[in-house]
Protein backbone atom coordinates (compact mmCIF):
# COMPACT_ATOMS: atom_id res chain seq x y z
CA UNK A 1 0.00 0.00 0.00
CA UNK A 2 0.99 3.35 -0.64
CA UNK A 3 1.49 5.03 2.89
CA UNK A 4 3.66 7.86 2.04
CA UNK A 5 1.81 11.27 1.10
CA UNK A 6 3.31 12.19 -2.60
CA UNK A 7 5.34 15.00 -3.64
CA UNK A 8 5.83 16.29 -6.80
CA UNK A 9 4.10 16.11 -10.37
CA UNK A 10 1.63 13.36 -10.80
CA UNK A 11 0.80 13.25 -14.62
CA UNK A 12 -2.94 12.39 -15.62
CA UNK A 13 -2.00 10.68 -18.99
CA UNK A 14 -4.31 10.62 -22.27
CA UNK A 15 -5.05 6.54 -23.35
CA UNK A 16 -3.27 6.24 -26.44
CA UNK A 17 -5.87 5.08 -29.11
CA UNK A 18 -4.53 3.81 -32.87
CA UNK A 19 -6.39 5.48 -36.25
CA UNK A 20 -9.37 2.90 -35.55
CA UNK A 21 -9.98 4.41 -32.49
CA UNK A 22 -9.32 1.56 -30.68
CA UNK A 23 -6.67 0.64 -27.86
CA UNK A 24 -2.94 1.44 -28.49
CA UNK A 25 -0.97 -0.36 -25.73
CA UNK A 26 2.13 -0.83 -27.24
CA UNK A 27 2.76 2.86 -26.49
CA UNK A 28 2.55 3.16 -23.13
CA UNK A 29 6.40 1.68 -22.46
CA UNK A 30 7.62 4.77 -24.28
CA UNK A 31 4.89 7.16 -22.47
CA UNK A 32 6.07 5.65 -19.05
CA UNK A 33 9.86 6.38 -20.25
CA UNK A 34 9.06 9.93 -21.17
CA UNK A 35 7.61 11.04 -17.81
CA UNK A 36 10.29 9.22 -15.45
CA UNK A 37 13.03 11.23 -17.48
CA UNK A 38 10.84 14.42 -17.07
CA UNK A 39 10.84 13.68 -13.04
CA UNK A 40 7.03 12.77 -12.76
CA UNK A 41 6.32 10.99 -9.41
CA UNK A 42 3.47 8.94 -10.81
CA UNK A 43 0.66 8.32 -13.11
CA UNK A 44 -3.39 9.03 -12.60
CA UNK A 45 -4.88 6.56 -15.14
CA UNK A 46 -7.86 6.19 -16.59
CA UNK A 47 -9.44 9.59 -15.64
CA UNK A 48 -10.54 12.61 -17.00
CA UNK A 49 -7.73 13.25 -19.20
CA UNK A 50 -7.10 9.28 -19.89
CA UNK A 51 -10.92 9.22 -20.94
CA UNK A 52 -11.88 6.80 -18.41
CA UNK A 53 -15.91 7.52 -18.89
CA UNK A 54 -15.54 6.48 -22.35
CA UNK A 55 -13.43 3.07 -21.80
CA UNK A 56 -14.95 -0.03 -21.49
CA UNK A 57 -14.97 -2.28 -18.58
CA UNK A 58 -12.37 -4.39 -20.57
CA UNK A 59 -10.41 -1.60 -22.25
CA UNK A 60 -10.01 -0.03 -19.05
CA UNK A 61 -8.49 -3.82 -17.33
CA UNK A 62 -6.00 -3.62 -20.26
CA UNK A 63 -5.34 -0.40 -19.43
CA UNK A 64 -4.51 -1.29 -15.96
CA UNK A 65 -2.32 -3.93 -16.76
CA UNK A 66 -0.41 -2.10 -19.30
CA UNK A 67 0.84 0.11 -16.86
CA UNK A 68 1.33 -2.10 -14.07
CA UNK A 69 3.19 -4.12 -15.84
CA UNK A 70 5.86 -0.98 -15.67
CA UNK A 71 4.85 0.43 -12.17
CA UNK A 72 4.80 -2.14 -10.24
CA UNK A 73 8.02 -3.18 -9.66
CA UNK A 74 9.37 0.75 -9.32
CA UNK A 75 9.10 1.79 -5.84
CA UNK A 76 9.58 5.34 -7.08
CA UNK A 77 6.70 5.52 -9.42
CA UNK A 78 3.04 5.74 -7.74
CA UNK A 79 0.85 4.23 -10.40
CA UNK A 80 -3.28 5.83 -9.47
CA UNK A 81 -6.02 3.68 -10.88
CA UNK A 82 -9.44 5.77 -11.44
CA UNK A 83 -12.32 3.35 -11.14
CA UNK A 84 -15.34 5.58 -12.26
CA UNK A 85 -18.35 7.27 -10.50
CA UNK A 86 -21.47 6.15 -11.33
CA UNK A 87 -21.59 1.85 -10.85
CA UNK A 88 -20.41 1.34 -7.27
CA UNK A 89 -20.42 -2.82 -8.23
CA UNK A 90 -18.04 -2.17 -10.97
CA UNK A 91 -15.76 0.23 -9.11
CA UNK A 92 -15.67 -2.88 -6.76
CA UNK A 93 -14.80 -5.22 -9.30
CA UNK A 94 -12.11 -2.77 -10.90
CA UNK A 95 -10.69 -2.14 -7.73
CA UNK A 96 -10.29 -5.31 -6.71
CA UNK A 97 -8.52 -6.08 -9.96
CA UNK A 98 -6.18 -3.04 -9.64
CA UNK A 99 -5.26 -4.55 -6.26
CA UNK A 100 -4.35 -7.88 -7.89
CA UNK A 101 -2.44 -6.50 -10.42
CA UNK A 102 -0.01 -3.48 -8.06
CA UNK A 103 -1.85 -0.45 -8.74
CA UNK A 104 -0.68 1.73 -6.01
CA UNK A 105 -3.87 3.72 -5.12
CA UNK A 106 -7.67 3.75 -6.73
CA UNK A 107 -9.53 6.47 -6.76
CA UNK A 108 -13.71 7.25 -7.04
CA UNK A 109 -15.40 10.20 -7.69
CA UNK A 110 -19.10 11.13 -7.02
CA UNK A 111 -21.65 9.66 -8.68
CA UNK A 112 -22.68 11.70 -11.17
CA UNK A 113 -25.98 10.45 -12.68
CA UNK A 114 -27.79 9.30 -9.81
CA UNK A 115 -26.09 11.22 -7.14
CA UNK A 116 -26.24 11.07 -3.53
CA UNK A 117 -28.65 13.00 -1.83
CA UNK A 118 -25.41 14.42 1.05
CA UNK A 119 -22.11 13.94 2.32
CA UNK A 120 -22.78 10.68 4.44
CA UNK A 121 -24.38 9.12 1.14
CA UNK A 122 -21.25 9.61 -0.90
CA UNK A 123 -19.00 8.30 2.11
CA UNK A 124 -21.28 5.13 1.93
CA UNK A 125 -20.04 4.67 -1.67
CA UNK A 126 -16.23 5.44 -1.01
CA UNK A 127 -15.91 2.86 1.94
CA UNK A 128 -18.24 -0.01 0.10
CA UNK A 129 -15.48 1.03 -2.94
CA UNK A 130 -12.05 1.17 -0.82
CA UNK A 131 -13.09 -2.36 1.25
CA UNK A 132 -13.18 -4.10 -1.99
CA UNK A 133 -9.13 -3.67 -2.06
CA UNK A 134 -8.39 -3.85 1.63
CA UNK A 135 -4.24 -3.41 0.93
CA UNK A 136 -4.30 -0.39 -1.47
CA UNK A 137 -4.47 3.06 -0.96
CA UNK A 138 -7.63 5.43 -2.03
CA UNK A 139 -8.22 8.48 -2.84
CA UNK A 140 -11.14 10.48 -3.18
CA UNK A 141 -11.24 12.14 -6.90
CA UNK A 142 -13.53 15.79 -6.40
CA UNK A 143 -14.03 17.63 -9.96
CA UNK A 144 -17.34 19.24 -9.43
CA UNK A 145 -17.47 21.19 -12.73
CA UNK A 146 -17.98 17.72 -14.42
CA UNK A 147 -19.78 15.42 -11.78
CA UNK A 148 -21.93 18.17 -10.04
CA UNK A 149 -20.98 16.86 -6.81
CA UNK A 150 -20.21 20.19 -4.97
CA UNK A 151 -19.92 19.07 -1.22
CA UNK A 152 -17.48 20.76 0.91
CA UNK A 153 -14.65 18.23 0.74
CA UNK A 154 -13.85 19.19 4.57
CA UNK A 155 -17.62 17.55 5.39
CA UNK A 156 -16.26 14.74 3.60
CA UNK A 157 -12.87 14.16 5.52
CA UNK A 158 -15.27 14.47 9.00
CA UNK A 159 -17.26 12.03 7.72
CA UNK A 160 -14.76 9.79 6.33
CA UNK A 161 -12.06 10.34 8.98
CA UNK A 162 -11.45 6.88 10.69
CA UNK A 163 -14.01 4.98 8.84
CA UNK A 164 -11.91 3.91 5.98
CA UNK A 165 -8.57 2.35 7.05
CA UNK A 166 -6.75 2.87 3.99
CA UNK A 167 -8.41 6.49 2.73
CA UNK A 168 -5.44 8.76 2.33
CA UNK A 169 -6.50 11.66 0.59
CA UNK A 170 -7.97 13.63 -2.05
CA UNK A 171 -7.36 14.46 -5.70
CA UNK A 172 -8.91 17.85 -5.28
CA UNK A 173 -9.97 19.85 -8.68
CA UNK A 174 -11.13 22.49 -8.22
CA UNK A 175 -10.93 26.54 -7.01
CA UNK A 176 -12.66 26.53 -3.62
CA UNK A 177 -9.33 27.86 -1.89
CA UNK A 178 -10.93 27.99 1.52
CA UNK A 179 -12.32 24.22 1.29
CA UNK A 180 -8.80 23.32 0.04
CA UNK A 181 -6.95 24.84 3.38
CA UNK A 182 -9.36 23.66 5.46
CA UNK A 183 -8.40 19.68 4.30
CA UNK A 184 -4.77 20.54 4.32
CA UNK A 185 -4.89 21.56 7.70
CA UNK A 186 -7.46 18.71 9.27
CA UNK A 187 -6.23 16.82 11.95
CA UNK A 188 -2.65 18.40 11.83
CA UNK A 189 -2.43 17.54 7.63
CA UNK A 190 -3.57 14.11 8.43
CA UNK A 191 -4.43 13.31 4.34
CA UNK A 192 -2.95 13.75 1.41
CA UNK A 193 -4.47 16.80 -0.76
CA UNK A 194 -3.36 16.57 -4.57
CA UNK A 195 -3.39 19.79 -6.47
CA UNK A 196 -5.62 19.13 -9.25
CA UNK A 197 -5.75 22.82 -11.42
CA UNK A 198 -2.62 23.28 -13.33
CA UNK A 199 -3.18 26.77 -13.84
CA UNK A 200 -4.00 27.42 -10.29
CA UNK A 201 -0.46 25.41 -8.82
CA UNK A 202 1.50 29.08 -7.65
CA UNK A 203 -1.95 29.30 -5.19
CA UNK A 204 -1.76 25.69 -3.79
CA UNK A 205 1.65 25.96 -3.25
CA UNK A 206 1.32 29.29 -1.02
CA UNK A 207 -1.25 26.95 0.66
CA UNK A 208 1.28 24.18 1.40
CA UNK A 209 0.40 21.97 -1.17
CA UNK A 210 3.35 19.33 -1.96
CA UNK A 211 1.83 17.03 -4.55
CA UNK A 212 -0.22 17.42 -7.90
CA UNK A 213 -1.98 15.91 -10.12
CA UNK A 214 -2.29 17.57 -13.99
CA UNK A 215 -2.60 16.67 -18.04
CA UNK A 216 -0.49 19.35 -18.81
CA UNK A 217 2.64 17.63 -17.03
CA UNK A 218 2.72 14.85 -19.53
CA UNK A 219 4.02 17.28 -22.19
CA UNK A 220 5.39 20.50 -20.53
CA UNK A 221 6.25 19.03 -17.19
CA UNK A 222 9.68 21.15 -17.40
CA UNK A 223 7.69 24.09 -16.85
CA UNK A 224 5.93 23.31 -13.69
CA UNK A 225 9.24 22.07 -11.98
CA UNK A 226 10.80 25.48 -12.48
CA UNK A 227 7.74 26.62 -10.75
CA UNK A 228 8.04 24.82 -7.97
CA UNK A 229 11.30 25.59 -7.60
CA UNK A 230 11.60 29.26 -7.63
CA UNK A 231 8.67 29.18 -5.35
CA UNK A 232 10.88 27.21 -3.09
CA UNK A 233 13.72 29.46 -3.75
CA UNK A 234 11.44 32.28 -3.01
CA UNK A 235 11.87 33.72 -6.21
CA UNK A 236 8.24 34.89 -6.73
CA UNK A 237 8.45 37.20 -9.53
CA UNK A 238 9.64 33.89 -11.57
CA UNK A 239 7.46 31.79 -10.46
CA UNK A 240 4.86 34.37 -11.13
CA UNK A 241 5.65 34.97 -14.70
CA UNK A 242 6.09 30.68 -14.78
CA UNK A 243 2.71 30.46 -13.61
CA UNK A 244 1.63 33.06 -16.19
CA UNK A 245 3.48 30.90 -18.84
CA UNK A 246 0.82 27.96 -17.55
CA UNK A 247 -2.01 29.82 -17.80
CA UNK A 248 -1.47 31.20 -21.96
CA UNK A 249 -0.57 27.03 -22.28
CA UNK A 250 -3.75 26.36 -21.34
CA UNK A 251 -5.99 28.96 -22.86
CA UNK A 252 -4.93 27.18 -26.01
CA UNK A 253 -6.88 24.28 -24.98
CA UNK A 254 -10.05 26.34 -24.73
CA UNK A 255 -9.66 28.09 -28.27
CA UNK A 256 -8.91 24.88 -29.88
CA UNK A 257 -12.10 22.97 -28.56
CA UNK A 258 -11.42 21.64 -25.05
CA UNK A 259 -9.90 18.62 -23.61
CA UNK A 260 -8.62 17.13 -26.73
CA UNK A 261 -6.00 19.97 -27.61
CA UNK A 262 -3.65 18.09 -24.68
CA UNK A 263 -3.48 15.10 -26.92
CA UNK A 264 -2.47 17.62 -29.85
CA UNK A 265 0.20 19.02 -27.59
CA UNK A 266 1.24 15.33 -26.83
CA UNK A 267 2.08 15.07 -31.09
CA UNK A 268 3.96 17.99 -30.80
CA UNK A 269 6.96 15.71 -27.72
CA UNK A 270 6.47 12.77 -30.29
CA UNK A 271 3.60 10.78 -28.56
CA UNK A 272 0.82 10.40 -31.09
CA UNK A 273 -2.01 9.28 -28.53
CA UNK A 274 -4.35 9.49 -31.27
CA UNK A 275 -8.13 11.55 -30.92
CA UNK A 276 -10.37 11.73 -28.15
CA UNK A 277 -13.49 9.62 -28.94
CA UNK A 278 -17.05 10.80 -29.10
CA UNK A 279 -18.80 13.09 -27.66
CA UNK A 280 -15.50 15.44 -27.70
CA UNK A 281 -14.48 16.92 -30.77
CA UNK A 282 -10.95 16.81 -32.22
CA UNK A 283 -9.19 19.16 -34.48
CA UNK A 284 -8.81 19.56 -37.75
CA UNK A 285 -5.92 19.47 -40.14
CA UNK A 286 -6.39 22.92 -40.78
CA UNK A 287 -7.01 24.10 -37.07
CA UNK A 288 -3.77 21.80 -36.15
CA UNK A 289 -1.84 23.81 -38.15
CA UNK A 290 -2.95 27.02 -36.83
CA UNK A 291 -2.59 25.45 -33.30
CA UNK A 292 1.21 24.58 -34.55
CA UNK A 293 1.67 28.57 -34.89
CA UNK A 294 0.05 29.84 -32.14
CA UNK A 295 2.24 27.04 -29.74
CA UNK A 296 5.42 28.06 -31.19
CA UNK A 297 4.69 31.68 -30.52
CA UNK A 298 4.19 30.30 -26.32
CA UNK A 299 8.30 29.20 -26.96
CA UNK A 300 6.92 25.86 -25.84
CA UNK A 301 10.09 24.29 -27.28
CA UNK A 302 11.71 25.94 -24.36
CA UNK A 303 9.14 23.88 -21.47
CA UNK A 304 8.38 20.76 -23.50
CA UNK A 305 8.33 17.49 -21.76
CA UNK A 306 11.30 15.38 -22.81
CA UNK A 307 11.22 12.46 -24.73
Amino acid sequence: MLNKKIEGLIAAPFTPFDEQGELNLELIPSYYDSLKKNQIKGAFICGSTGEGVSLTFQEKVATLKAWTALTKSDDDFALMMFLGGTNVKECQELARIAEQEGADAISFTSPYYFKPANVKQLAKCCQEIASAAPKTAFYYYHIPVLTGGTFNMIDLLQEIDEQIPTFKGIKYTHEDFMDFLSCLNFKNRKYDMLWGRDENMLSSLILGSKGAVGSTYNYAAPLYLDLMEAYENSDFQNANALQQKSIDMIRLLGKYGGIATGKAYMKLIGLDCGTFRLPIANMTEEQFALFQADVADLGFEHFKSIR
